[in-house]
């Protein structure tokens, strides 16, 4: 039953439905799997911050994947300024070079790829940012991860001349929508759209359904440009 449930709990949180995916936990779930979901709601919803770090601190505070949540809960906090600590930027860098480390290199793909977005989007530092992503995509591709290909591609995507960047976009769409992945394929139409010329009736299109999908999973940042 127990394994079931995180069955019920992963598939709720692909998603988006994370409220649903917690409850789906029974008492004797995985505290890491808990603290993941727990985590990413903080993130796209921006809720349930104090659940989720309380999630975080059940588990191993060395722990490499602890490392990587706890850097991911202090980089969000830093991105979208919601009650920043004033060690956040150190403990998120910190963290993620533990995670790049670890022996297992999908939590090595995931912590450089996190690298990364700390560095662009916090540090405004795209060229320091792009050898993390770059790094991320040789695992993910090594692994066969079409997951974690989607992320870096996307960020990579930023970085490109739009007739490069453009089937960039248009792969992270279709890797996170064979995942099966929702929030993650809001956000991939709404990086696609924002790319596309404004007069492309595909990006009309896009903006209608990212739009409609993030109001419903209640992600208020992919609605920032409403």
């Amino acid at each position: 039953m127990v394994a079931d449930n995180a069955y019920i709990a992963r598939r709720l949180h692909l998603l988006g439905e994370w409220d649903a995916a917690l409850a789906a936990l029974g008492p004797d779930a995985d505290p890491e799997l808990r603290a993941e979901i727990a985590v990413d709601q903080w993130f796209f919803q921006m809720e349930g911050h104090d659940d989720a770090e309380k999630a975080v601190a059940a588990l191993d505070p060395d722990a490499p994947a602890t490392r990587l949540l706890i850097a991911r809960l202090a980089y969000s906090r830093l991105l979208f300024g919601r009650d920043a600590r004033p060690d956040d930027r150190a403990v998120s860098e910190a963290g993620y070079r533990v995670a790049a480390r670890a022996p297992d290199d999908t939590l090595r793909g995931w912590a450089e790829f996190h690298w990364g977005v700390l560095l662009d989007l916090v540090d405004k530092d795209p060229g320091a940012a792009l050898p993390h992503y770059e790094t991320a995509l040789d695992i993910a591709r090594s692994l066969g991860d079409g997951y974690l290909e989607s992320y870096a591609i996307r960020h990579i995507a930023q970085q490109k001349a739009p007739d490069e960047a453009i089937p960039l976009f248009r792969r992270s769409l279709h890797l996170r929508a064979a995942f099966g992945a929702r929030p993650q394929v809001l956000a991939a139409q709404a990086a696609l759209a924002y790319n596309l010329p404004e007069d492309d009736p595909e990006r009309a299109i896009l903006m209608e359904t990212f739009r409609a999908g993030a109001k419903e999973l209640r992600i208020g940042w992919l609605l920032s440009e409403d």
